[in-house]
């Protein structure tokens, strides 16, 4: 099975066309820059795989939470893809997508993800292995740091995602093993896991594709701003 992911979550713009047993991947830091630089990227990964978007089987993006304005993006194109080739789409948390990149580089299987939410909070979730896949412990929030509390199940758990960069204190207050504030989510990881959903026959049509926001105010006030504040 054929399937092209993206993410447009952070200021990261990813891409990854994949069959699980390769993945040929475009990466690189956009900043605010996603809407110029996705679609090249998408035809250079499609490129590189020797496959026109005709020979997909299934479109997955990165849904949320993170950057209001890049998982519209991310949305946006993914839903205009799968139309024009009428096939499904599955939207993959952002917050999942970190706890699979962390096991395909650390081998955690047990994570609280992570990333700076900006306005003094941030987003989490908490994710556990279970053979092949991935059990959500805790459902993606957003909220001050200080009230992040840890799962509240037995065994060891690790972090990942740059909010332990943003607020180095949560790694000793959650009693962390071990942290990589590194670690974000990735196109590929964002197709590993809807391989399988795909496989098991899962997805939605392009109209019915929707992002997760975890928070849904959008705008600052003129004081806000002036603070220095950002969405």
């Amino acid at each position: 099975m054929r399937i092209l992911a993206l993410d447009t979550s952070t200021d990261w713009c990813a891409v990854a066309a994949g069959d699980g047993a390769r993945w040929h991947v475009r990466e690189e830091r956009a900043g605010r820059g996603h809407s110029e630089r996705l679609v090249p990227m998408i035809d250079a990964a499609l490129a590189e795989a020797g496959w026109s978007l005709s020979d997909l089987d299934g479109l997955a993006f990165g849904a949320g939470p993170g950057s209001f304005t890049g998982i519209r993006i991310g949305c946006g194109v993914a839903q205009g893809l799968a139309f024009g080739c009428a096939i499904r789409v599955i939207a993959v948390p952002t917050l999942a997508a970190i706890a699979q990149e962390a096991f395909r580089a650390r081998g955690w299987q047990r994570v609280i993800t992570c990333l700076d939410a900006r306005m003094r909070e941030v987003y989490a979730g908490s994710y556990a292995r279970a053979g092949t896949e991935w059990r959500e412990i805790a459902a993606p929030t957003v909220g001050p740091p200080q009230h992040l509390v840890p799962p509240a199940t037995d065994g060891s758990w690790a972090g990942a995602g740059n909010g332990f960069s943003a607020y180095p204190a949560l790694a000793t207050r959650l009693a962390l093993t071990e942290v990589d504030a590194s670690v974000r989510p990735t196109a590929r990881a964002i197709g590993e896991l809807a391989l399988p959903r795909f496989v098991a026959g899962e997805g939605v049509p392009a109209a019915a594709a929707l992002p997760l926001y975890v928070r849904h105010r959008v705008a600052l006030t003129t004081a806000e701003r002036d603070a220095g504040l950002r969405l």
